[in-house]
């Protein structure tokens, strides 16, 4: 999935709202992103972590090699996907999740190193437990949601800058990025976004900590 920071007004959970995700004329043709990777319907949403700070580093290699920046969004952090579908997010899902988030504390993040999965190449972000713990604890309250479905267990914290491209070209562009870390990243938010119209669109933004 892919995220966008964006403004917007306070919502009363203590949300800040940033779109209006109703539904689209196009979305009943919106059936399946077959090449984002992941089978996602209109109406699907993900729990996300926006990097500005990491942004200008990897938007280009993310715009050729990651699949789901082809779909909107900025570099993220992945915290929960997918998470509930659009229609059952209401006043009390959202407060649940504006007081979820309000008890953990801003945190930063710092990128030094280049990871990888199987066909994937991702930026390192450390320390992980606090974004562990932001993963843990929406699961914990929405547990028929564990992050990608459970398919692939206890997945590491990364921020993707390539999922397509071959090994040489992944060799490639971590030598170029290796050049240009460290970057440091505060993290004071996690965002709510959904996708609609063949987009991941920004919703609502949880402040971490009040």
């Amino acid at each position: 999935m892919d995220s966008t920071a964006g403004t917007g007004s306070t919502a009363g959970t203590g949300s800040r709202e940033l779109g209006d995700p109703g539904a689209g004329p196009d979305e009943a043709a919106e059936a399946a992103e077959a090449d984002e990777g992941w089978p996602v319907t209109a109406g699907t949403t993900a729990l996300s972590v926006p990097v500005p700070e990491a942004d200008a580093l990897v938007r280009g290699w993310r715009a050729r090699y990651d699949t789901a920046a082809r779909h909107g969004g900025t570099a993220h952090l992945t915290v929960l996907f997918p998470f509930l579908h659009r229609d059952r997010i209401r006043t009390p899902e959202r407060a649940a999740l504006a007081a979820l988030f309000a008890r953990h504390p801003p945190f930063t993040l710092r990128f030094e190193r280049c990871g990888s999965f199987p066909g994937v190449l991702y930026l390192v972000p450390e320390p992980a437990a606090p974004l562990r713990a932001l993963t843990a604890a929406a699961v914990e309250r929405w547990p028929s949601h564990p992050p990608y479905g459970g398919l692939f267990g206890d997945l590491e914290p990364h921020l993707t800058v390539a999922n397509s491209g071959d090994a040489r070209i992944h060799r490639h562009i971590e030598a170029r990025l290796t050049e240009r870390l460290p970057v440091t990243a505060r993290i004071d938010a996690v965002d709510l976004v959904v996708h609609r119209a063949g987009r991941w669109q920004p919703w609502l933004t949880f402040p971490l900590g009040r």
